[in-house]
């Protein structure tokens, strides 16, 4: 076999420029015990935590390759549960910033999380429209809940009882009994999709958004008992009046119930609460205590309400009830026998609008003990807004306390440099043109500009050129950060811009159809002693087509000029004379090259193709099929015929253009990539896409072979296809309302696969034994039995012990669906190593969950297996037995904490939980009232 040529690979070195992305919410999170200082945003695959009132960034959690598309915090703020757009589910600790659970069950993106209130379970809701809930401590799945027709948008847990509510894009509302998984009722009173919900007054009132102006209340009934059903509904729901029911009445508020007594809970429409936001509802939501409801819309205000509480409630009752019977004494009337009710506008306020400066995509709120509203806001144009809301004032006005922008633009980034030192990276946007330090990744510098579109480094790398879309050339001086000139270099956009090669000058190409070439100059300005650098237009040149882009070859001989007329004309430089045309692209070209020795141009279109071109006759060398989308930027790599292309389909490729293949691809962009940069030494690659992310890759010292590339391509493809492949069907399941929560994914294949070896080597040592054992006993002395190597990795231990150790090493969270896949031939030798297992007492809750499971999805074969029987009446006895003693050990140790918790709260005369210190701050404040009203007495 020959030589192939070796190549080195570039690999991911950072991700900066992004402050949030808006594909998921914002939520606080507890850091060092400190609540509503830092908050986590998601960040592409990444979740960022910053500190708010420093404005940095304190810890990352690092993610894999899918986009974040959800967050929840544990209630003990110890954790922070992450869902991502391939549907999986990891828990990360927030400190150490490690995902220590992976949940993978869905099939599309989560789209809502919500923990319990103790933090054991997890439930999730997915655009595939299933609702899984997940056992973070025994880091499984216990059960999928199907019953939506369309994306779940929000899961809410009822504290109180075992209950699940929750909310889809199929306009329906379900109520789920967890304890025996089925949906019990389902509200279908909303006319388009339930975008949010929300729980308030003691989960007694459900709160759901739709795509109208109207937020619907509905009150929650628990029932305890069925009732007669002569017996008269004396459970009339609280604060309900008469034009409430009327409402309810006249919105088709039907409750389709699939049992016809209400075992559970009664649900019936209170009235509507109108925000002011015309359009549909994004984010709803509540703070932990209940008393704050906010909601905003696509737009940028967020309006907050107060939930008055049950006493607040029954004050403002007694108060209305005074003025009642003080009004009939005047007008000598009697005393008004029926009770007044509060109208559901007073008892849901509304506090005050806030308005940002973009458009909200999420928000999340905490309510301090002192009575400070914190409120943070992501917004669409990456920027993280904190303002706190005194609400004790008269009149609530929110104040913005901090933001968040310095790390990243407010737009896309259309334009990228490198410095010819390679250290300084220039990204320029809509609004503004930033520096950053290449190694740090810090931004030095920020200036506003106008909508730029492409960029260069003057020679020296003080000063910078931007050309932008209103026709204009901006050059500001970096040591000072501002703008010196500005010229109105075309009549249109300025869509590319080259420096040539003798560093004198560069070369403008526009949509005026122009190309102009302009010169560095000194000039001297009337304000300062000094010259300073300037720009000089020296010649231009007419063309029939807007130029799209411009390239200098290296010899300054040629100039390549690219065509909205789909073509690519070659022009001497000296005298602007016609030299080649080159044409077969099927649409524009956007982008183009010329190698470092100037024999080949590469071109890049909209057709999705990259032409090779000899410039020394015009003769295309070859066409390849680059992108699945528009070829972005093209540029090759310093002193070599490698060249990177970016595409709108979120790659990055690498090519060889001596040998027309196709290197490696560089994923990490989770939308279109605009633009990209190499520095000068070919080192590093730098690109910006609409994700608002810029991406860092680094030429690493790793060679790359094609062969293996392409073999790990293929790996990757067969993965992404059993992910994609139909679940296995389970014996005796229904396809009704629930089903397993896991999904077979290529992982749990893989640990079907080691057991099965595991027992293969088990059945193979067992024979050996045997066998050694007649051979021992014909020869009539003991002769040394040899080990199998891989239990002597294991410290010799026995086939047996090898299995369990195997079992251990699998995923809870896959166990289930890896005992799914395993052929019923290993079965019966599991299920006697089981019988071994428990009857020495390891690992009985493991060995249990997966024997029951086996004879579940095995029962038939299993029961007509006559062979089995004598293991089954023993696993029967062992396990009850096994389990039993187990259940008595966590009892006794049940018993003794609790009976220390009483021992410890006896002598120092203290309550042992969280809520002391909320209590104790309720009756501080209580105490102050008092005296602040005796002193108004006085």
């Amino acid at each position: 076999m020959g030589l192939t040529r070796q190549y080195l690979r570039y690999g991911p070195a950072a991700l900066f420029g992004l402050v949030g992305s808006a594909r998921g919410n914002a939520a606080f999170v507890a850091l060092r015990g400190e609540r509503g200082r830092c908050v986590a945003v998601p960040a592409c695959e990444h979740v960022f935590v910053w500190d708010t009132r420093k404005g940095e960034k304190v810890l990352i959690l690092k993610g894999l390759k899918q986009e974040v598309s959800c967050l929840c915090p544990s209630p003990d703020g110890l954790h922070l549960a992450v869902g991502y757009e391939d549907g999986s589910i990891r828990v990360f600790s927030l400190l150490s910033g490690e995902a220590n659970i992976t949940f993978n069950g869905h099939k599309a993106a989560v789209t809502a999380l919500q923990y319990d209130h103790l933090g054991g379970r997890l439930v999730s809701g997915s655009k595939d429209t299933d609702v899984i809930v997940w056992d973070v401590i025994n880091e499984s799945g216990l059960y999928r809940l199907k019953g939506h027709k369309d994306a779940v948008t929000q899961v809410l847990f009822l504290k109180e009882k075992n209950l699940l509510v929750t909310s889809g894009k199929d306009t329906l509302v379900k109520w789920w009994d967890l304890d025996t998984q089925h949906c019990f009722k389902t509200l279908v009173g909303h006319r388009t999709e339930v975008w949010g919900m929300a729980l308030i007054s003691e989960e007694k009132r459900l709160i759901t958004g739709s795509a109208d102006s109207e937020l619907r209340v509905w009150d929650i009934a628990y029932i305890q008992e069925v009732k007669d059903p002569g017996e008269p509904d004396s459970k009339k729901s609280k604060g309900s009046s008469p034009r409430a029911e009327d409402d309810a009445e006249d919105d088709e508020t039907l409750e389709l119930d699939e049992h016809p007594e209400e075992r559970l809970v009664k649900c019936s429409k209170v009235g509507s609460i109108m925000r002011e936001g015309r359009d549909r509802i994004v984010t709803l939501a509540t703070d932990q205590t209940g008393k704050i409801l906010a909601c905003h819309g696509t737009d940028a205000v967020l309006e907050v309400f107060s939930v008055l509480s049950e006493e607040e409630v029954q004050k403002k009752v007694e108060k209305k009830m005074k003025k009642a019977k003080k009004k009939a004494k005047q007008n000598s009337e009697e005393e008004p026998e029926r009770s007044v009710e509060l109208s559901l506008q007073e008892e849901i306020q509304r506090v005050t609008n806030i308005r940002a400066s973009s458009k909200i995509k999420s928000f999340d709120l905490i309510l301090s003990p002192k009575g400070e509203l914190k409120i943070v806001l992501l917004l669409q144009n990456n920027i993280i807004e904190l303002y706190n809301l005194n609400l004790s004032a008269q009149v609530p006005q929110a104040v913005r306390v901090s933001k968040i922008t310095i790390g990243g633009h407010r737009s896309d980034v259309r334009t990228l440099a490198f410095s010819s030192d390679n250290i300084a990276i220039l990204s320029a946007a809509a609004e503004s043109v930033k520096i950053w330090n290449r190694s740090t990744l810090q931004c030095i510098r920020t200036m506003d500009c106008e909508y730029a579109l492409c960029s260069l480094f003057v020679p020296g790398d003080r000063q910078v050129i931007i050309g932008t879309k209103t026709g204009k050339l901006q050059l500001y001086d970096l040591a000072s950060g501002s703008l010196v000139e500005t010229l109105n270099a075309h009549d249109g956009a300025v869509w590319s811009i080259a420096l040539s090669p003798d560093q004198r000058g560069f070369v403008t190409g526009g949509a005026d159809k122009c190309v102009k070439f302009w010169e560095f100059e000194f000039v001297k300005d009337e304000s300062s002693v000094q010259k300073r650098l300037s720009m000089k237009h020296v010649r231009i040149l007419q063309l029939d087509e807007d130029v799209l882009c411009v390239r200098y070859s290296p010899n300054q001989k040629l100039l390549a000029v690219s065509l909205l007329d789909c073509t690519v004309k070659i022009f001497y430089v000296d005298t602007l004379k016609f030299f080649l045309s080159l044409y077969g692209h099927k649409l524009p070209v956007l982008c183009m090259d010329i190698s470092y020795d100037g024999t080949l141009i590469a071109t890049g279109s909209a057709d999705r193709n990259v032409k090779i071109w000899g410039l020394d006759f015009g003769d295309c060398h070859r066409s390849l099929f680059a992108h699945d989308d528009s070829v972005m930027y093209l540029q090759f790599v310093a002193k070599s015929h490698l060249f990177f292309t970016a595409g709108k389909d979120s790659k990055i490729k690498q090519w060889d253009a001596d040998k027309f293949e196709h290197i490696q691809t560089l994923e990490g962009h989770h939308q279109e990539v605009w633009c990209l940069a190499l520095s000068p030494n070919g080192d590093y690659v730098v690109s910006a896409s609409h994700d608002k992310s810029l991406r860092l890759w680094e030429r690493t010292r790793e060679p790359l072979v094609l062969e293996e590339e392409r073999e790990m391509q293929r790996e990757a493809e067969y993965e992404e296809s059993v992910a994609k492949e139909e679940q296995p069907v389970v014996a005796g399941e229904t396809q009704g309302e629930t089903g397993l929560a896991g999904k077979k994914t290529i992982e749990t294949i893989k640990a079907a696969e080691r057991i099965m070896e595991a027992i293969e080597l088990y059945r193979e040592e067992t024979a050996k034994l045997k066998e050694h054992k007649a051979i021992c006993k014909a020869a009539g002395k003991e002769i040394p039995f040899p080990v199998n190597p891989i239990l002597r990795a294991y410290g010799n231990i026995t086939p047996s012990v090898y299995v369990l150790e195997v079992f251990k090493k699998v995923k809870s969270s896959e166990l289930e669906e890896s005992l799914l896949v395993l052929p019923f031939s290993y079965v019966p030798d599991l299920l006697r190593l089981f019988n071994e297992y428990i009857h020495l007492g390891s690992e009985v809750e493991l060995l249990c969950r997966a024997l029951l499971f086996l004879l579940k999805i095995h029962f038939g074969q299993i029961t007509s297996n006559h062979m089995l029987v004598t293991v089954i009446e023993n696993l029967k006895k062992t396990t009850i037995s096994r389990v039993s003693e187990a259940r008595d050990v966590l009892g006794f140790n049940m018993a003794g904490l609790q009976y220390l918790k009483r021992e410890i709260e006896a002598k120092d005369e203290v309550t042992f939980f969280a809520d002391a210190t909320d209590r104790f701050e309720e009756k501080k404040r209580k105490r102050k009232k008092k005296e602040k009203m005796v002193l108004a007495v006085l």
